[in-house]
């Protein structure tokens, strides 16, 4: 082993997921309802590390709901399970809040193929991380947020110094402390979830904390730029029955109208669960709802008298 590969290795062997977990070295002696507890029982930490990153979070929403106002992107770099998250939490965006598919983004090591396959070797590739986010065309408007349980992914890493020199906002999620990724981004989430149940199997707990990251980071993003009223998501896309009822549901909701009548504004409303839920309160036509909602920026609150709020 030459020096370079050695150091690498004695570094990696530092890090925080690469530890031995003590409470689970039997597991392949334990009955399977023991095991599936034991496997289990190590989730119960993972909530806990994300509570010291709360205020850094709320620090980066303000930033990334300020640049989506003013058009910008949010874009997840990652590889392997972490860049399969990314890639997973932008595409439940459009759906779900009814955004462009553009507004939110993921980008993954070894590209399409790599959600389903390993791409050996891409996430070590620097330049290739740069590369992928440069051909994103990058500007100081977009926020960019490289996710790597070990916090020292090169592909990472290149595509955070290449968001930098255009300017973008950057943000690291991590699962280890004093990461390397963290020099390259302006805000730091290290949810330092400790030794994995199997040994360096990034998948369990690192894995589950990114997700419940991302979950945080989108959507209250999309909260604060006026995709949901209350605890309701009112810009849902209601492409099928499904969907329809569901926007029933949810101006009903809103409103304390009749089925009947949420049924019939929604129509009027070309289905647009917000519209169809100011026009119920504020008892205007469509096109009068949607100018509202247009003059405000989306926000519903904001479009109701103040004693109304």
């Amino acid at each position: 082993m030459n020096s370079d590969k050695k150091n690498k290795s004695e570094d990696l062997s530092k890090l925080d997921t690469e530890q031995r977990n003590p409470r689970t070295q039997d597991l392949d002696m334990l009955s399977t309802a023991d095991l599936v507890k034991a496997l289990h029982t190590e989730n119960h930490s993972v909530a806990a590390a994300i509570d010291p990153t709360l205020a850094e979070v709320a620090k980066l929403v303000d930033v990334i709901a300020e640049r989506l106002k003013k058009g910008g992107r949010l874009i997840y770099v990652g590889a392997g399970t972490s860049g399969r998250l990314g890639v997973l939490d932008a595409s439940e965006c459009p759906p779900t809040f009814g955004v462009s598919p553009s507004m939110v983004q993921g980008l993954i090591a070894g590209g399409e193929k790599a959600l389903v396959a390993s791409i050996e070797g891409a996430e070590d590739n620097k330049e290739q991380g740069a590369h992928d986010l440069a051909a994103k065309n990058i500007t100081e408007h977009d926020v960019v947020v490289g996710i790597a349980a070990s916090g020292r992914t090169p592909y990472v890493i290149g595509a955070l110094e290449h968001a930098r020199a255009k300017g973008a906002a950057t943000a690291a999620v991590v699962n280890a402390s004093n990461s390397a990724l963290a020099k390259h981004a302006d805000f730091t989430l290290a949810a330092v979830t400790g030794a994995e149940p199997i040994t360096g199997s990034t998948r369990m707990k690192a894995g589950t904390a990114q997700k419940l990251l991302l979950n945080l980071i989108s959507t209250a993003s999309m909260v604060k730029i006026g995709k949901v009223y209350g605890n309701l998501m009112v810009d849902v896309k209601a492409t099928n029955e499904k969907l329809r009822n569901r926007a029933i549901r949810i101006v009903q909701q809103a409103t304390g109208a009749a089925e009947e009548a949420c049924e019939k504004a929604l129509t009027e409303a070309g289905w647009h669960a917000k519209a169809a839920i100011v026009m119920l309160l504020l008892g205007t036509p469509a096109d009068e709802a949607i100018k509202q909602l247009e003059k405000n920026n989306g926000h519903i609150r904001h479009t109701l008298p103040t004693e109304s709020r």
